[in-house]
């Protein structure tokens, strides 16, 4: 059955798809919207949203355990109960979904429910999940279909002692005593959250230091704080093989100790994702990809004129406000608005531990290789009062700027509430403004965003209480 005509679809309902659903609403274009599954896609189901509820919890329950040496307060017979912290999170997470539900509506978008294929460069066949299919014709589509937990095969998830995130996001218990393989933020972010209802909790990454993507000193930082939280990070250590039993699972190692055997209740794969790509009959149509992730220009343009791109299928950065944001960008070009191309230097990217890590352009590392001459502000929160007032001073920010220009490269912060502090640099960078400006800027006292001024003083041998 052939639908009526639609000025865009959009295959995927994540904040990628839903985002842009939206936007083409609100610029005049009829909507249809695809999706199999749930309205949020990972993100607000199985991702950003519930690990977030869950790391709140987590930060309660570590200030409750530590609340009698530091805060002064005492309780006996403290009991965490994790299954009443994942009922939590996912209450939020059905709350937000149903704000999407709701947004759909609002804007007139038509939602049908089912895999959706492109058979033509301006046709979708949707096979639907009450059964049957139904064809729609569109004059622009949009691939927003995200990805998935990317697994290797000596390290099959069973959903039982081999989880992915998913399967972490389901269980109503906390583990005892858990392995977890990679160290980027998915995985540290369950370190901290099962560390703190008393797992043995241990990290296996196969780079040289956790979080191999971001800047050396703040994952040094980082790795300082989870060993006070009992939390074991092995670098430089390849995962060879898992062994599941029914008393849990055999996780075989090599690295600089050699070759080891770890044993735990479960263990978390986290070592990357994977484009859902394979179901879209993208080479039928002459969708241009690289191993499954679909190749786009800066507007999120593929090979075909008329299909578009965006979030975690284009494999740019597999963000959620990154879809977000690419979605927009996307439904704006195929409308013929002026709009800015992709720039990827200017995405924060968050890790949610215990101190945040946020960062986003070049880390100084990365500046010095491209032969780039840079100066480097840095400041710590050790000195700052809100911090300490917190109790949470452990970390720093620190800004790289060009030498000659003062532009601003890039920045990392790793410390209390990093994700919400670093904003102020990114839009120092997109207005073209200096560390010299940043610091002439008065920033309330006492805040936390007091560092990032002292980190631009710092950038040109001005910090007021040192580096």
């Amino acid at each position: 059955m052939t639908s009526s005509f639609y000025d865009v679809t959009i295959i995927g309902g994540g904040p990628g798809g839903y985002v842009a659903a939206i936007r083409a609403a609100q610029l005049g274009m009829k909507v249809a919207l695809v999706e199999r599954e749930h309205l949020g896609g990972v993100c607000l189901n199985w991702g950003c949203i519930p690990t977030k509820a869950l790391l709140r919890n987590a930060e309660i329950a570590r200030t409750l355990r530590k609340g009698g040496r530091e805060f002064g307060f005492s309780m006996e017979n403290l009991t965490l109960d994790y299954a009443a912290a994942v009922a939590r999170s996912r209450k939020i997470a059905a709350r937000l979904v149903k704000g999407v539900e709701l947004l759909m509506r609002k804007n007139s978008i038509d939602v049908l429910w089912g895999q959706g294929r492109v058979i033509s460069p301006t046709e979708v066949e949707v096979a639907l999940n009450a059964g049957g299919t139904q064809t729609l014709g569109s004059k622009a589509i949009i691939l927003a279909t995200g990805s998935r937990a990317l697994t290797f095969p000596n390290m099959q998830p069973d959903g039982e002692r081999i989880l992915t995130a998913r399967h972490a996001l389901e269980r109503r218990e906390a583990p005892a005593s858990a392995v977890i393989i990679g160290a980027g933020p998915i995985g540290l972010e369950f370190a901290t959250i099962w560390s703190a209802y008393g797992a043995a909790v241990t990290v296996v990454e196969m780079q040289e230091h956790i979080l191999p993507a971001e800047d050396a000193e703040a994952a040094q930082v980082l790795a300082r704080a989870l060993r006070k939280q009992k939390i074991k990070t092995l670098t430089s250590t390849r995962v060879e093989g898992i062994e599941a039993g029914e008393q849990g699972v055999r996780v075989r190692v090599s690295g600089p100790r050699g070759e080891q055997v770890l044993e735990a209740e479960l263990a978390l794969v986290a070592t990357g994702v994977r484009p859902n790509s394979e179901l879209l009959g993208l080479e039928a149509v002459g969708v241009e990809t690289t191993r499954g992730w679909v190749q786009v220009d800066d507007f999120m343009r593929t090979s075909v004129p008329s299909i578009y791109a965006i979030g975690d299928l284009n494999g740019r950065l597999p963000l959620a406000h990154v879809a977000s944001a690419q979605g927009i960008l996307a439904v704006e070009t195929l409308a013929g608005r002026e709009t800015v191309p992709f720039d990827g230097n200017a995405i924060p990217r968050g890790t949610y531990t215990t101190p945040q890590v946020a960062s986003f352009g070049l880390s100084e590392a990365q500046a010095q290789a491209q032969g780039l001459q840079v100066r480097v502000g840095r400041a710590a929160f050790l000195a700052n009062g809100k911090a300490l007032g917190a109790g949470e001073n452990q970390g720093f920010v620190k800004i790289v700027a060009e030498e000659e220009s003062h532009e601003i490269l890039g920045a990392v912060i790793v410390g209390p509430e990093a994700t919400e502090l670093l904003p102020e640099l990114i839009l120092a960078r997109a207005a073209e403004l200096t560390p010299d400006e940043i610091a002439r800027t008065v920033h309330a006292h006492p805040t936390l965003n007091e560092v990032v001024m002292e980190a631009a003083h710092g950038v040109f041998g001005k910090a007021i209480h040192g580096g």
